[in-house]
């Protein structure tokens, strides 16, 4: 009887490391990238508007600046100027949001301009 020849031995397995599940990102602050006094003018526009309505004034100060901007950058930038000129947000944060919108950027969903 003629004995089998063994199979030629098995490669030892290649053990990787143990996988972690990957980190979650960490959340962007949401910080305006224009020098704010550049919104100056349109932030002091805004005070007339708050008795005549919107108009040319906004599209001639104001969508220049915007321009280039993402919706949350535009929105970031116009409330942290407010914020710079002490204007109250209560009357002020919706005409901006307004401004937003006639310089063909939306509001992003659920922005607030906290103090």
């Amino acid at each position: 009887m003629n004995p089998k020849p063994c199979p030629p031995p098995l490669a030892p397995p290649v053990l990787s490391p143990p996988s972690r599940p990957p980190s979650p990102p960490s959340p962007a602050t949401a910080t305006c990238p224009i020098d704010t006094l550049k919104l100056g003018a349109c932030v002091d526009v805004l005070g007339g508007l708050v008795h005549i309505g919107l108009g040319d004034p906004v599209a001639n100060q104001c969508c220049p600046v915007l321009q280039g901007l993402l919706e949350l950058e535009a929105a970031v930038c116009l409330c942290t100027t407010l914020k710079i000129k002490v204007l109250n947000l209560n009357i002020f944060v919706p005409i901006a949001l307004q401004v937003l919108i006639t310089c063909g950027k939306s509001p992003p969903p659920g922005f607030t301009c906290s103090l």
